[in-house]
């Protein structure tokens, strides 16, 4: 069984966020973190190697220091990083994004490739479905427990207060959710390989059959209107009366916002 998983290097955002004068993220000034949703979508890939002997190719679209979730993804037991990595490529919203994943996939052999549900930097939950369109393949979204049998991929799909149990003949995509598992630490000598290990790099060049008008910033449909930090909240009002005067003025306020 082949197993490709795509994960994405994302701001840790305890580190605060900084913004590109056209609205992209400044990715280069940023603490990173290996997305929780694509960890989990890796572990699930690593427990399929342990349980099948799975192969476990990793895939991840950024900028060169993006190498480093590839060395991680290899320390916790990957087989393969492949970095997709250009110029052209930045800026890219989640069509640009999925239509270059997609474009790299196509080189590889797979039976299952797993995604994230969604990048903590985006929250769109796009990418992943997107990536199984450009394929012609079907997809399995919102993941909370994945199973293989035979030739097809057995999954609990998150739904409210219930979930569905969904099969489907692979290949398949499947979209994993933080909750699906716990990922492993790396291990002393997972990091020792993965600090030896080569990553193949991938350039525009190496993408198979995608139009450069899907690309980069300029294939991107998205426009970003405005970015910014968060906002920090000011002080507020601050006010000392008695019980009596109190209430009075919070129901005041409550019907000055409409809430009452």
């Amino acid at each position: 069984m082949k197993v490709v998983v795509c994960v994405k290097q994302v701001p840790d955002t305890k580190g605060g966020v900084k913004f590109n004068p056209d609205g992209t993220l400044d990715r280069a000034a940023m603490l990173t973190i290996m997305n929780p949703d694509d960890k989990a979508g890796l572990e699930a890939a690593l427990r399929l190697k342990d349980q099948y002997g799975a192969e476990v190719t990793v895939v991840t679209m950024g900028l060169p220091k993006a190498e480093e979730v590839l060395r991680e993804a290899i320390a916790m037991g990957a087989d393969k990083g492949i970095l997709v990595t250009d110029r052209v490529l930045g800026g890219a919203d989640t069509w640009a994004t999925s239509q270059t994943l997609a474009g790299a996939i196509r080189n590889l052999e797979y039976d299952l490739i797993i995604t994230g549900r969604q990048a903590i930097d985006g929250d769109t939950a796009q990418v992943g479905p997107q990536i199984s369109e450009h394929l012609g393949i079907p997809v399995i979204s919102y993941a909370q427990k994945i199973e293989v049998e035979g030739d097809s991929v057995i999954v609990e799909r998150q739904y409210d207060d219930r979930y569905h149990v969904l099969k489907a003949k692979m290949p398949c995509l499947v979209t994993a959710l933080a909750e699906l598992n716990e990922p492993r630490y790396m291990t002393p000598g997972g990091i020792f390989d993965a600090y030896n290990a080569e990553i193949t790099v991938w350039g525009r060049a190496d993408l198979k059959d995608v139009d450069d008008s899907n690309l980069g910033l300029k294939g991107s449909p998205t426009q970003i209107a405005k970015a910014s930090d968060k906002v920090r909240k000011g002080a507020g009002e601050k006010v000392t009366l008695d019980p009596t005067e109190s209430v009075d003025y919070i129901i005041g306020k409550l019907k000055e916002k409409h809430v009452i």
